[in-house]
């Protein structure tokens, strides 16, 4: 069986840890997962908007070219 690791708490304990552990790891675990999308959600941006902008300009009538597209003029 794996071995779960506790965390000591500073304080008086009330005998009954489990529950205050448990929301500790759920919270944990949700500040874990909100920290890797946002990540994810910022190399996604970064990579993504400027293509995002070309597309949409492609796609936009009156059709340009790729070349007028990008041309700052």
């Amino acid at each position: 069986m794996a071995s779960r690791v506790s965390l000591k708490t500073k304080g008086k304990a009330t005998g009954k840890g489990s529950k205050g552990s448990d929301e500790r790891s759920i919270t944990q675990a949700v500040k874990e997962w909100t920290n890797w999308t946002m990540k994810k959600v910022k190399v996604v941006t970064h990579y993504g908007f400027i293509p995002l902008i070309i597309i949409i300009g492609m796609n936009s009538e009156p059709k340009p070219q790729l070349s007028q597209l990008l041309s700052p003029v």
